[in-house]
């Protein structure tokens, strides 16, 4: 058993090489979060750690957390890598805290041998003529993959054992969305099975405010973890009468395989279930009649876009997992493409691409400029259909012709390559921050310029689908057509909010959101992997409590910890008449489902009398539930 809680702490000041150790003995910080958070108050620092079961026997409890201020949300953050605590604990340290600038680029270099002391060092890297190399052959490789792959070659002989490597790409520069990627490794290197820390654009964070281009981690440190396997089996027999392998394999079915679709992870999974929920050109798809979305998920996904990924990805069983022993393996590649939900619907049929060459070309091309996949598929496809509907003109951005963005007639192969063209000519241009196509301070102050430009902004912003925060702060919103997904909570783009697709009045949503938000940052703050959720949001704290000592209420925590998030909530109404469509169709289409409550109807008559008064009242409204939940729970937990 474990005596006290004790964490360690590396805190790194860039600008000097300055570092220290801090020994953490405090009750109020259980995990990464925590840490995060508090370090975001005292000195806007970027974090990154692991939770308390890092390195344990516990399947997917090895997430790597990252934190810190979002430069594309304008408010904290929280994003995380699978796999990547497995090694960070090797490193024998909980967290890492970051804070000033290095006076040139730099790798941030971390290794412990043995019971010596972690080793710090800043060394010196020129990112832009690794990233130009790929320029010479842009098929060989990606500039994300050759920095990996440059700072793996620096570094990694000098560990005893495979380190990790995180590092960013050219959209960490030109954007204020770029991500932090990481591959997992072996005693072969690196791998192409790739991590992202992609929401929020904390990779632009690390490169632009940091000059820290990358970081390199791992070594042999030895410490007392939860491996008996015998004791977990005990704990989970106790709750659910199975040993932990079967009742991990039961929760993350959907993720592995599912018998019923014959189909398995997010992306066959959703493809096949979500149906004429799907988004399509830019949301357009959200004002179609059913029979219409039916006809557009039947021809287009599953004869062909989901028939393929069953066939190429599904059939061979080509399943990996992030770099910890996980039975989900969720990872469902061809080759060096990893093929996730979101990633393939956002630059999928969101930009109006139905076939995999062309989706793995695009999100390929987003991960190896270091993009949020999510983020830049939302951009592109609300810039190609400013260029399909006329507003703006192809040859002003390079396009090579109009895009293909009506369902009448479309031809999965042959317009899923025009669409691809066009997407992969705007999304390089976006890497490069070629001209007007500029995203160094968000997608919705470029809207405004466009918009200046051909003296039509409303009808630009229109169409810009984003959650909003701030002044100019954005969001992608994640891909699904439920109102969650649109709600004003503090942190958007993850999954703290409801997301179900059920109706419900929007006091009772606000709460929800509420009870969800705080459900998710117990899962991050312990390091987990969101998909072993339905065992993990129970039984961790039971494991916390009686294996680490740890007496603590980390229900009544977590919601502590999410009010004093949403204290600094700075969400704002949309901008966009396409989100509050979006939100206006949920309804009518819950109203076709024959959903029979009479707040639905009461609400559908507002939005039909005027759609943009009534989603404010909406908005607010949720936002309402937030806070009336959060202010309840809190004093609760007092």
């Amino acid at each position: 058993m474990i005596a006290m809680y004790e964490q360690k702490t590396l805190h790194v000041k860039l600008d000097s090489g300055f570092y220290r150790v801090e020994r953490i003995r405090d009750l109020e910080v259980l995990g990464p979060v925590d840490f995060g958070f508090r370090q975001w108050l005292a000195e806007d620092a970027l974090c990154f750690g692991g939770g308390p079961f890092m390195g344990s026997v516990l399947p997917g409890s090895n997430r790597l957390v990252v934190t810190g201020y979002s430069p594309c949300w304008h408010g904290f953050f929280v994003s995380s890598v699978g796999g990547a605590g497995y090694t960070f604990e090797n490193v024998g340290l909980n967290y890492v805290s970051l804070t000033g600038r290095c006076n040139t680029p730099s790798v941030l270099v971390l290794r412990r041998e043995g019971q010596e002391e972690v080793e710090v060092e800043l060394a010196p890297v020129d990112p832009r003529a690794v990233w130009r190399a790929s320029e010479e052959n842009p098929e060989r490789d990606r500039p994300f993959r050759l920095l990996e792959r440059h700072i793996w070659d620096r570094f990694a002989a000098s560990y005893s054992t495979p380190p990790r490597v995180l590092t960013v790409g050219p959209a960490a520069l030109s954007t204020d969305c770029g991500a932090i990627g990481s591959s997992k490794t072996d005693r072969h290197g690196l791998s192409h099975v790739e991590g992202w820390a992609g929401r929020g654009g904390l990779g632009s964070r690390l490169a632009r405010e940091h000059n820290l281009f990358g970081i390199i981690f791992g070594g042999s440190y030895v410490d007392q973890d939860f491996d008996d396997r015998k004791l977990a089996d005990a704990y989970f027999e106790q709750r659910y009468q199975m040993r932990m392998v079967l009742k991990d394999r039961q929760a993350t079915n959907k993720y592995r395989y599912d018998d019923n679709l014959k189909t398995g992870g997010t992306f066959g999974v959703n493809m096949a279930k979500l149906k004429d929920r799907l988004f399509h050109f830019n949301y357009r798809s959200v004002s179609w009649p059913r029979e219409r979305r039916l006809a557009a998920h039947r021809d287009l996904v599953l004869a062909h876009y989901l028939e393929q990924f069953n066939r190429e990805t599904i059939d061979t069983k080509e399943w990996e997992h992030c770099g910890e022993p996980c039975p989900a393996v969720c990872k469902k590649m061809r080759g060096p493409y990893k093929k996730d939900y979101e990633p393939y619907q956002a630059l999928g049929p969101l930009v109006g691409v139905y076939d995999q060459r062309c989706a793995e070309h695009l999100v390929g091309a987003a991960d190896g400029n270091g993009f949020d996949a999510i983020q830049i598929g939302g951009v592109v496809a609300w810039l190609m259909e400013l260029v399909a509907d006329g507003l703006v003109s192809p040859a002003d951005w390079g396009l090579p012709q109009r895009p293909v963005f009506e369902l009448d007639g479309f031809r999965a192969v042959e317009d899923s390559q025009n669409n691809e063209a066009a997407a992969l000519t705007l999304l390089r241009a976006l890497a490069e921050s070629r001209g007007e196509l500029d995203l160094r301070d968000g997608a919705r102050m470029l809207a405004r310029r466009i918009g200046k430009r051909i003296g039509k902004t409303r009808e630009v912003l229109d169409r810009l689908v984003v959650n909003c925060a701030s002044e100019c702060g954005w969001m992608v919103p994640n891909q699904y057509w439920v109102p969650g997904m649109f709600s004003p909570m503090a942190i958007m783009g993850k999954y703290y909010e409801h997301y179900g697709d059920d109706f419900v009045p929007p006091r009772a949503l606000g709460s929800l959101n509420a009870g969800r938000m705080a459900a998710e940052l117990l899962l991050d703050n312990l390091g987990f992997c969101r998909f072993h959720r339905e065992w993990a949001e129970e039984l961790a704290p039971q494991i916390m409590r009686e294996y680490l000592k740890v007496d603590v209420d980390l229900a009544a925590h977590h919601r502590r910890l999410a009010r004093r998030i949403h204290a600094r909530n700075r969400s704002v109404f949309f901008e966009s008449s396409r989100a509050v469509e979006v939100v206006h169709a949920f309804m009518r289409r819950k109203l076709e489902e024959g959903v029979d409550r009479p707040e639905l109807g009461e609400w559908l008559v507002r939005f039909d009398a005027d759609p943009r008064a009534a989603a404010r009242d909406y908005w607010f409204e949720v936002r309402k539930g937030v806070d009336d939940a959060l202010e309840e729970k809190f004093e609760a937990a007092r």
